[in-house]
């Protein structure tokens, strides 16, 4: 398969005239540290009751939002960067990003499991939850083709899914409550004060090494791409090009509770996806010259929604395994954790297409 690479004089990818130095990077840190900022005066503006309110809400996905791209710059460009700087402040960012994400992970994932039983079983003991454009089997048909039927045993299942969607429904509520808790005290934390500092020097200092000036950041974002290339050159692409890899269901509801072996290089995938578009970013700046790839855009929405149904189906095993529940109620886990299976498999389909388009409009 050909790969596409960044072309260096690509004049979409950097200011008209000039080639992207370390001057655009320390300016792309501290527009982001700035963003940092602000969300956080937003969040302590708008403060949080027990479950938040929608402004607190979107200040959290705002500093998930530049905690992430800060990162991943003194990931890609940390050569440019005090070594000993970046190596302190990436796990302190991390740490911030996946402790306000768990939250609002929880509340879609619940979401999405309830949608899924209400579907499979047809019951009316829940109403329909009102989903994203990523969690309906419809709203994903244009990227993946007809879905294959599910055909479980409806009575059975009906009998079964209003008492699993109330077991789930009662653990991820409270997993959703202990991580919006954790969010809170991380925020009032002297850990987190740290951080807020470190960045609020950041809005108008960055620690450049002095030749990194004038240092072009194109050979840095090329390498952030390449890695992403060879990473999704070692992914299973001819089995992902199948609508039905019976391979991915084995796992099942086994006692086994880690990861589903296969999904963990798709994760990885996805994360050197970010990195890459967040490369790009600093090349042009969030809103530079850069023209959007589409393609790009398909490849890591697929890959969310691979993450989401890999989730949700590991959440559907572990309820699965509450000890003494009716074995209706386990079927019932049992076909929702194989219809996750199945969108998970949707959801490689679905970047398989979107990385050979990729691939052939480069070629």
């Amino acid at each position: 398969m050909a790969q596409r690479h960044l072309d260096p004089t690509d004049p979409r990818l950097r200011p008209v005239g000039t080639a992207p130095t370390g001057e655009a990077l320390a300016g792309y840190l501290r527009g982001q540290a700035t963003e940092f900022l602000r969300a956080l005066r937003l969040h302590r503006e708008t403060g949080s009751g027990a479950n938040g309110s929608e402004a607190a809400a979107e200040a959290a996905r705002a500093l998930r939002r530049s905690a992430r791209r800060i990162s991943a710059s003194l990931h890609t460009f940390q050569p440019l960067l005090d070594s000993d700087w970046c190596e302190t402040m990436r796990p302190e960012l991390a740490w911030v990003s996946g402790t306000l994400a768990m939250e609002h992970a929880y509340t879609a994932r619940l979401e999405r499991l309830l949608t899924a039983l209400h579907r499979l079983s047809g019951s009316t003991a829940f109403p329909a939850q009102v989903t994203g454009p990523d969690t309906t089997a419809g709203a994903r048909a244009g990227d993946t083709g007809p879905r294959p039927p599910a055909a479980p045993d409806r009575g059975n299942l009906t009998v079964g899914a209003a008492k699993a969607g109330a077991l789930l429904d009662r653990q991820l509520t409270l997993a959703r409550t202990r991580a919006h808790s954790t969010a809170l005290q991380a925020l009032g934390s002297s850990r987190f004060h740290a951080v807020a500092d470190k960045v609020a020097v950041l809005a108008s200092e960055v620690p450049l090494l002095a030749t990194a000036a004038a240092t072009d950041l194109r050979p840095h974002a090329t390498a952030a791409e390449e890695r992403l290339t060879d990473a999704v050159t070692a992914l299973p692409l001819v089995t992902a090009g199948n609508p039905y890899n019976a391979a991915a269901l084995v796992h099942g509801l086994s006692p086994d509770t880690v990861p589903h072996p296969q999904d963990a290089p798709w994760h990885q995938v996805r994360l050197l996806l970010r990195l890459h578009r967040y490369a790009r970013e600093a090349l042009t700046g969030p809103k530079g010259n850069a023209v959007v790839d589409l393609r790009l855009l398909d490849a890591g929405q697929a890959l969310n929604r691979h993450r989401d149904a890999s989730e949700a189906a590991a959440a559907a095993a572990q309820a699965a395994r509450t000890p003494r529940i009716a074995p209706a109620t386990a079927y019932a886990l049992g076909v929702l954790h194989a219809d996750q299976r199945h969108e998970v498999e949707a959801a490689r389909f679905a970047f398989q297409q979107a990385w050979q388009k990729e691939t052939v409009g480069a070629s």
